[in-house]
């Protein structure tokens, strides 16, 4: 089979290769600490799971709309409404198969060849691909620790060219938990206010997992006048731990909405009518466990946090939010292993410790910037205390 060129143009979920590479090693009999996963380790809220079974009792599931069942919409309606003070008409509104799938529809929708797209990084592993898949060319910024992995509002400015077509914007931030207060969120506005070609694709699924009282805000909620040029794009995947029932949507421009929708009605049409039940009643039901939950994720944090930054070479910033430590393994680089192989990069230091210790992390290179690493703290307490043993043991063995 003579593959097409577009398969060149972008690569494999890093996360998926890691986290199937644990699940092969597991299999094969070793005790494996995961700190590789992108997903709450709660249970879906019994009244969503309540309302999908409702569903299948009533045998309502049949074939749903392209843009979601009317239900759904106005449950995303509801949920725009009262988390961002944004006001979306049911025309506005785009449902697909999570997060991932309602941003790929608005790439592939709009970007052509030529067209540029700005992705902050470190970035989630597949912006870059998916611009590319499209047709554009992503242009990235590096957001470096010394700026606490933050863009600066002259960086954005700088790398606006006539052809940038949209940015990009995770926060909090996947893989870094870096997050915007909304007084640097204005300021970034000011410089998109000033380049009306630009459009902004936000990426907000970390929403809710925002830590130590911080408070979120997206752009078309810190910036009315960004409203008409801001697709804002969410899912019930981290908030509600329904990663598995993939749902995700968005709110914009009738115009890119409805070219969306186009997208999705050739790709994967409607999205199952048992997990718009799920969502619909999660997005309209009780909303207080959230924050208990997001506590406990900032407990968890702090514990492996702790432990990271107490290993020799390791250096941590601790996390604003989302469920990652994005840790720098610069000090480990040119040591020695007990068995006589160098770490040459994050790379070797993943595996390193995959190896010799047990503990799966992702490499910082997967998100456009090295010698990092991802450990996410969404893991048994235990896990997270015995796992932040093992890489200080780790760490302390290089020579």
């Amino acid at each position: 089979m003579e593959f097409a060129p577009r398969m060149s143009r972008f690569k494999p979920s890093p996360s998926q290769i890691a986290s199937a590479r644990v699940r092969d090693l597991i299999a094969e009999g070793r005790d494996i600490i995961k700190l590789t996963a992108g997903e709450p380790d709660f249970p879906t809220p019994d009244h969503a799971k309540a309302a999908a079974i409702a569903c299948m009792d009533a045998n309502e599931i049949k074939y749903t709309p392209i843009n979601g069942l009317i239900e759904m919409r106005r449950a995303v309606q509801l949920k725009f409404k009262r988390d961002n003070d944004l006001h979306y008409d049911l025309d506005q509104i785009a449902v697909g198969g999570g997060a991932k799938q309602v941003l790929f529809n608005a790439l592939m929708a709009t970007v052509s060849a030529g067209d540029e797209v700005i992705v902050p990084g470190p970035y989630w592993a597949s912006y870059p691909d998916m611009i590319q898949l499209a047709g554009g060319t992503p242009v990235f910024i590096n957001c470096g620790q010394n700026s606490k992995f933050k863009m600066r509002p002259e960086e954005l400015d700088e790398a606006i060219t006539p052809n940038t077509k949209w940015l990009m914007f995770c926060m909090p931030s996947n893989p870094t938990g870096a997050t915007y207060s909304p007084e640097e969120m204005r300021v970034l506005a000011d410089v998109l206010l000033k380049h009306p070609h630009v459009h902004i694709l936000t990426d907000d699924v970390y929403e809710h997992l925002i830590f130590d009282g911080r408070v979120f805000s997206t752009f078309a909620q810190i910036e009315p006048k960004l409203y008409d040029r801001t697709v804002t794009a969410n899912s019930c995947s981290k908030a509600y731990s329904m990663t598995g029932w993939r749902v995700g949507f968005a709110g914009g421009p009738k115009d890119i909405i409805a070219n969306m929708g186009k997208m999705q009605s050739q790709s994967a049409s409607g999205i199952s009518a048992v997990s718009q039940a799920a969502a619909v009643a999660a997005l309209e039901g009780p909303q207080d466990y959230i924050k208990e939950r997001t506590a406990n994720l900032q407990y968890r944090r702090d514990m492996l946090f702790e432990k990271l930054n107490k290993a020799d070479g390791l250096s941590c910033d601790l996390p604003e939010g989302a469920m990652y430590i994005f840790c720098s393994c610069a000090g480990t680089l040119g040591k020695t292993t007990p068995d006589g192989k160098v770490i040459e990069s994050d790379v070797d230091f993943t595996m390193y410790l995959l190896d010799s210790v047990g503990v799966a992390v992702v490499q910082g290179n997967a998100y456009g910037l090295s010698p990092y690493f991802r450990a996410s703290f969404v893991a048994p307490e235990a896990d997270l205390l015995r796992g932040g043993d093992l890489v200080q043991e780790a760490c302390a063995a290089l020579r």
